[in-house]
């Protein structure tokens, strides 16, 4: 994962130009989207140019005429009330949704509280897994505990599966919060979730290992049990 403000710059101007959502950054990775959240702020794509100056077109003053990479800018400018109504028209646009829940932590109250109603109505167990990498590490942020709060509500209400695909997940934060969720939320058999956390590469004392062993004391399970498929 990379998060880097002039990747985020280089992203955002080849947004404004129209390139599509895929070939300007790595939509699998979080680091890319909070990159171009920051470093879309810095293109100037929006605002009206001298006759034969720059490259970008002037941002309409309708924005149903934007389309998804021009809109996705929307959803990052530094205009307050631009990234309100982006976020409303990003509603139509699913490949927008890791912008959806980086504005669930916005400065502005207007602009967060419509991410945070639309991220309540579309995230579903499947969506969840998928934006966890991105919805954790926004809730390192100032006002980012809504977005890391519906997450554990959708993964709790989900079944097994859901949660198990936490466990195996490439990033070690998903995992991590996959292994303290599972603590609160039904969950797989604990001699299932402590093979998983010892096959895990996070080692040491780490939360993933550490639930591992807490689910050996929960059990009636011997160390054979759970080790011999690892």
């Amino acid at each position: 994962m990379r998060e880097d403000r002039r990747g985020g710059t280089a992203a955002a101007a080849r947004l404004a130009e129209g390139a599509p959502l895929r070939d300007a950054l790595v939509v699998a990775d979080p680091g890319d989207w909070l990159a171009l959240d920051a470093g879309a702020r810095e293109v100037a794509w929006y605002r009206v140019q001298p006759a034969g100056v720059g490259t970008h077109r002037p941002l309409p003053a309708d924005l149903t005429q934007l389309g998804e990479s021009r809109l996705a800018l929307a959803c990052a400018t530094g205009d307050g009330r631009i990234r309100e109504e982006a976020v409303r028209r990003a509603a139509q646009h699913p490949a927008l949704l890791p912008l959806i829940v980086i504005r669930c932590a916005d400065w502005a109250e207007p602009v967060r509280e419509h991410a945070q109603k639309l991220l309540r109505q579309v995230l579903d167990a499947h969506t969840a897994v998928d934006l966890a990498p991105l919805i954790l590490r926004v809730g390192r942020r100032d006002r980012g505990t809504f977005g890391v709060e519906l997450l554990g509500k959708v993964l709790s209400r989900a079944p097994h599966g859901g949660l198990t695909a936490l466990f195996a997940h490439p990033d070690r934060l998903v995992r991590r919060f996959g292994y303290r969720l599972a603590r609160r939320a039904p969950a797989p058999p604990p001699a299932e979730l402590a093979r998983a956390a010892a096959r895990d590469e996070d080692g040491g004392p780490g939360p993933v290992r550490h639930r591992g062993l807490t689910s050996l004391q929960d059990e009636d399970s011997t160390y054979d049990e759970v080790l011999r498929p690892c």
